[in-house]
């Protein structure tokens, strides 16, 4: 991961200065694209497209991260809301996503703009070289002067049905394209002291750190035809100011009034020092494909010390997975104090495991007197 470097984001640090973005990236949610029958609003998405076109024509580059698939084929297929079961959510995205991608040609064509469509899944970005290439991907389609649409692939990607959320891979493409700013749009016009509908309830204008929100009352996990909610793009939003991109969270009735630097919304100002992307990569773009368990020694060198991990403080092996993807590491205590990229296969480190450097060469071969983890392609979580 060492050889990409990242387009250096511009530090917008107020409101003021989103205006002067020269590449945002906006997401759009499920709740924020379709009417109360559960079909895409044709009227909100061109309203969307009007702004960003109108974004497009001062040299502003674009990205947009478009929920709403699945939403898209509830009403068309007759599904009241959106369905418990994989299988269904597979087919319903399959339907929906073709009617969502022309939903959006058809809105950008208004203005003579070409949009692409990017489906992703997170094993995209698990691996260095699928990393590459979608970083790549993207870049080309912003040079060609097209708008690419980027939306989760929920037809074949069951992981991310289940556990994935659109916030999450808006603050990821934020990351690895270098944008100035993240654009969080969704059926609540900002971030409140408690639930917007509940007495008292104030609305919060900037956070400069996602910390100190720790006893504020967020509401509730997300709407009946998406997936994410409050936490999940707060945890976009941190995601996105600590690697120097500002984030700003509001409806989509107000999107253009925020791109536009007026005080709606809830801004969070990019923050200062660039983390390396390598090391930005394995903390927030992935999950461990598989879990290291040490023992207190090596827990300890990793923790304390951060010394590479060698196979000998490693006490049990989790999963199935080849060399070179991400792995948790756990302490005895149950803690994951880390994340790496395994220099061998869970099969190889499970015969490794508990064996010095030398008795691991002799009895393996050269090659395994390799550390199972590289301090250099290990972050602390």
């Amino acid at each position: 991961m060492s050889s990409i470097e990242l387009r250096q984001p511009e530090r917008l640090t107020s409101r003021e200065t989103l205006a002067t973005a020269r590449r945002i990236v906006v997401k759009i949610g499920s709740s924020s694209l379709t009417d109360e029958r559960g079909r895409l609003d044709q009227l909100r998405i061109q309203q969307i497209a009007d702004t960003a076109a109108a974004l497009a024509g001062r040299g502003t580059e674009l990205v947009i991260v478009s929920s709403g698939a699945i939403a898209a084929a509830l009403g068309p297929l007759g599904m009241p809301e959106r369905p418990a079961a994989v299988e269904l959510q597979q087919a319903a995205a399959s339907v929906g996503q073709a009617l969502l991608a022309s939903a959006w040609s058809s809105a950008f064509a208004a203005h003579h703009l070409i949009t692409g469509q990017v489906l992703l899944t997170e094993s995209d970005v698990i691996r260095p070289q699928t990393y590459r290439n979608v970083r790549s991907a993207l870049e080309s389609l912003l040079d060609l002067g097209a708008v690419p649409i980027v939306n989760e692939n929920d037809t074949t990607a069951t992981h991310e049905i289940r556990f994935g959320d659109n916030d999450r891979l808006a603050a990821l493409v934020a990351q690895l394209l270098g944008a100035d700013a993240l654009i969080l749009l969704t059926d609540v016009d900002a971030l409140y002291t408690a639930p917007p509908r509940e007495p008292g309830a104030e609305r919060i204008a900037q956070v400069d750190d996602v910390a100190r929100l720790a006893g504020v009352n967020i509401g509730p996990v997300g709407s009946k035809v998406g997936t994410g909610g409050m936490v999940t793009k707060l945890s976009a939003a941190q995601l996105a100011a600590t690697t120097g991109t500002a984030a700003l969270m509001t409806s989509a009735e107000q999107f253009s009034a925020a791109i536009e630097g007026q005080d709606v919304g809830t801004f969070f100002p990019a923050h200062h020092g660039r983390r390396r992307s390598r090391l930005v990569w394995l903390r927030f773009a992935t999950r461990g494909a598989g879990t290291l368990h040490l023992d207190e020694g090596a827990a300890e060198a990793v923790r304390s010390r951060r010394r590479s991990l060698l196979a000998v403080g490693i006490s049990r092996v989790e999963g199935t997975f080849p060399a070179g993807v991400p792995v948790d590491v756990i302490a005895p205590d149950g803690a994951v104090i880390a994340r790496g990229i395994a220099s061998f296969s869970s099969d190889e480190l499970r015969v490794m495991a508990g064996r010095g450097t030398d008795e691991a060469r002799e009895q393996l071969g050269e090659r395994f007197r390799r550390p199972a983890i590289h301090r250099d392609q290990l972050v602390m979580l």
